[in-house]
């Protein structure tokens, strides 16, 4: 199958290799021209440094003969008369903070296609072709977009919803084992597309192939993520401020008890200073003003963005009510700026939340270290924007980042910063205040509070260090 991918974000590309993997010819299309140049270098450590995924890199490497990237949208008029779909893989970030979708870049993209599609097969049209919704839209984009082709005179095409499942940091080796595929089609003509393009998934034993229509499948999408969204904000709202209002309870031991028991389900059991990264909160906002606008009740919807929301504040309140540690004039250690693992997007990231605070309130500096995220995380604060992210210090390694500081907040669950108890033994004495956003260290909390070192950790009460 020949296929055109419009947007070459994280969801455009992680797809897209996967396609050309499976064997399909692949054209990637976006504005951003080096973005383009780096994913389409054939070299995996430049592929790395503009989209951080475990695989992606050696994937495009192994398929550059299948897959393209341009800049050029001659390309795309050029690869359009035997295409048999194209994937829509846009942004539509929030717009406001009401739940409000940006669609301007999709329906941009719609446009700009549509001059195209309509000049395929010299005018004619007579190839059929689809076109796939890959990103996260409101739950009537398929009618919306059919309506948005059709005006603008393209004929003889299908409007399929595709939603994305990837979970970040893990997108490759997701896709090549996906536990389902959504196909949101309006009639069969789709569907067999769609199943061809799939083909390697349909008949899998072990893949869920799901053929629904176009509003399920985007709202299915939709749901997946605020389950996903409430179960973390249910367990530090819930079990973790348990944990953290009773003396003699573990928080791994709650967890522990919770996990033996198969009707509640292992995932999302994590407790962190705030669930951030590029869909959870913008879906929930969206799911909310959607269903307030099909006059539906969204309190439990507005309970989770609350609970949130709260869980960052109290974790950074904490430092000034319970250890009585101002930040103004401080010097402050943020290690891991990546609002997870194994990723380089910052987008919602604690990290951007807690450096944004310490500048309000008057930090002398702010020291930043992060073994990818750095540079997308430098974009957030441009001295040209504000004169004070010039407080912002950016270090190459745990050991810079700690040197001097007075108090460290570990904001992401790098395994590497498992280990952070032992640098800060050796780099940073007492009196200091750690703050555990992600409970990397609490196996070490007692041996660190007995050398005189006071703790703040999600999931525990404050510890009072001893000395």
């Amino acid at each position: 199958m020949k296929l055109i991918y419009i947007g070459a974000g994280f969801v455009g590309a992680c797809s897209a290799a996967v396609m050309a993997d499976s064997g399909h010819h692949v054209l990637v299309y976006d504005i951003d021209k080096e973005k383009i140049m780096m994913l389409g270098s054939k070299d995996r450590a430049v592929i790395e440094q503009c989209l951080f995924e475990k695989g992606l890199g050696d994937m495009l490497v192994r398929n550059a003969e299948r897959i393209v990237f341009t800049h050029q949208i001659d390309d795309v008029a050029l690869a359009i008369h035997d295409t048999d779909a194209i994937f829509m893989c846009l942004p539509t970030p929030e717009k406001g903070d009401d739940g409000s979708s940006d669609l301007s870049f999709y329906e941009q993209a719609a446009l700009e296609l549509s001059e195209i599609l309509k000049k395929r097969n010299d005018s004619t049209q007579s190839k059929y072709v689809v076109i796939v919704n890959k990103s996260t839209v409101p739950i009537n984009m398929a009618e919306r977009a059919y309506e948005i082709f059709t005006s603008a005179g393209v004929k003889n095409f299908g409007v399929v919803s595709n939603p994305e499942f990837l979970v970040e940091g893990n997108a490759i080796g997701g896709s090549l084992k996906p536990d389902r595929i959504v196909i949101g089609g309006m009639n069969q003509d789709d569907f067999a597309v769609m199943r061809k393009i799939y083909e390697r998934f349909v008949t899998s034993p072990n893949v869920k192939y799901l053929e629904v229509n176009p509003r399920e499948a985007a709202a299915g999408k939709l749901l997946a993520n605020f389950f996903l969204f409430s179960r973390l904000v249910n367990t530090y709202e819930v079990l973790g401020r348990v944990a953290e209002s009773f003396a003699d309870i573990e928080f791994e031991k709650l967890r522990e008890i919770l996990l033996s028991d198969e009707r509640i389900g292992k995932w999302g059991f994590f407790n962190s200073a705030f669930a951030g990264g590029s869909c959870f909160i913008k879906d929930a906002k969206s799911l909310r003003k959607q269903l307030s606008e099909a006059g539906a009740s969204v309190e439990h919807v507005e309970r989770m963005l609350h609970g949130n929301n709260y869980q960052f504040n109290n974790f950074y309140d904490r430092a000034l009510r319970e250890a009585k540690f101002n930040f103004a004039n401080r010097i402050v250690a943020v290690i891991g700026v990546a609002f997870k693992r194994d990723t380089n997007d910052v987008r919602n990231s604690a990290a951007i939340k807690a450096v944004e605070c310490l500048i309000d309130d008057g930090a002398k500096e702010i020291r930043v270290y992060d073994p990818a995220a750095i540079p997308m995380f430098k974009n957030h604060f441009l001295p040209a924007k504000d004169e004070r992210y010039n407080k912002i210090r950016y270090c190459a390694s745990e050991e810079e980042a700690l040197e001097s500081s007075e108090a460290c907040m570990i904001l992401t669950d790098w395994p590497k910063f498992r280990t952070h108890g032992e640098l800060i033994k050796k780099i940073c004495p007492p009196p200091y205040l750690i703050m555990d956003g992600r409970r990397m260290l609490a196996g070490q909390f007692e041996e660190l509070s007995s050398l005189g070192y006071d703790i703040i950790a999600v999931g525990s009460p404050f510890i009072k260090g001893k000395k």
